[in-house]
Parts: C-alpha cells; structure tokens; sequence
C-alpha cells in the first residue's frame, strides 16, 4: 500500500509540474503572439510566472517575439521535476541525454497542448458567441491567430466555412506524434513523466 500511495503522490507532483509548465508556455505563446499584455488574463498569468521567470530574463533577454527565458524556466522545471521522481522512486540519476530530451519534449508538449485547447476554445466560440468580448475569449483568438492566419492565406473560408483549423489540427497532432513522441522515445524514460 505504502509503494501505491507513494507512487501516487509522485504521479500528482508530476501533474502539479505539468500545470505550472502549462501555465508557463501560455506565457510563452501570449509573448510570441503579442496579445493584449493589459487582458486581466494575461496579468494573473505574468504575476503567476514573475517570480521564476524574472531572475532568468535578467540573463536570456527576449529575441523579438521569442521569450527565451520563459522556454528556459520550463525546460529546466521539466528536467529537475523527472530528476527528482526518479531519485525520489530510487532509480537514480536519469541519463543526461534522455533527460534532456525529455525537457525539450516535455516543453513543445505543453506548446501544443496549449494550442490544441485554445482552437476547440475557438471553435466553439465561433458557433455559441461569434463576437465574444469577454477577456477569455479575446486571449484565445489572440493565442491562435499567429497560426491560422499564414493556413487562412493557403486555404481561405469558403462563405461561412472555414477549413483553417482543420489543417492546424492536422499539424498539431502530426508534431505531437512524431517530433515529440520521437523525442519521448530517444529519451527512454515513461511517457507519463514527459508529457500530459
């Protein structure tokens, strides 16, 4: 019983982890996609990520749109939350490649995730309050903008029909499948442990 519930406890750190990192690339992504730092959303968001971010901005300055220290921060939470489960279950130390690999699959995960939430957000928006103007909603078309408009240049709406997100789906799931289930698999470590 004391192995089950210690195994749970870890599998919740974990989850925990994941959240935060989440919330971290939303904070990535609202910097890459530029939207409305003022959204009431997108301040409980920074204030939820300044305290780690901050002290590393100091060093990695962004590169234009590009939060390098927000990846950074998430990256290394990835890698220190694995190490510690796998000391914590008495595994020892990771490899450092697969570790490694595991940080960086563990990050566009969540990038990916993020996006795939935010077009089902999307979509559903545009059938139940097409011109929502509640903060939540404004964030999100904001978030997947930067995506859809370079598929909406390529395949533009026919009438009220808009094709776009079904591509961008398509794309989601195929960098899900193959970079970063490719990357999970070089890593070598459980599945559960890089992703969601």
């Amino acid at each position: 019983m004391g192995s089950n519930l210690g195994s749970a406890g870890l599998m919740l750190v974990n989850t925990l982890v994941n959240i935060y990192l989440f919330v971290l690339m939303l904070r990535f992504l609202l910097q890459f996609s530029q939207a409305d730092y003022y959204n009431p959303l997108s301040q409980g968001i920074v204030k939820a990520t300044q305290p780690v971010v901050a002290p590393v901005q100091k060093i990695l300055r962004p590169v234009g749109r590009i939060d390098i220290a927000t990846l950074f921060v998430g990256f290394l939470l990835k890698v220190i939350v694995i190490t510690a489960i796998f000391q914590i279950a008495g595994f020892g130390m990771p490899p450092l490649q697969g570790l490694l690999l595991a940080g960086i699959a563990g990050v566009l995960n969540a990038i990916l995730k993020i996006y795939f939430f935010a077009l089902i957000i999307m979509i559903i928006l545009s059938w139940v309050a097409p011109r929502a103007s509640h903060p939540g909603a404004l964030l999100v078309m904001q978030i997947v903008e930067p995506i859809m408009a370079p598929v909406r240049r390529v395949i533009p709406p026919l009438g009220m029909i808009d094709l776009s997100p079904i591509v961008v789906f398509i794309a989601i799931n195929l960098l899900d499948s193959v970079v970063v289930g490719s990357l999970a698999r070089a890593a070598g470590l459980p599945g559960a442990l890089v992703g969601f």
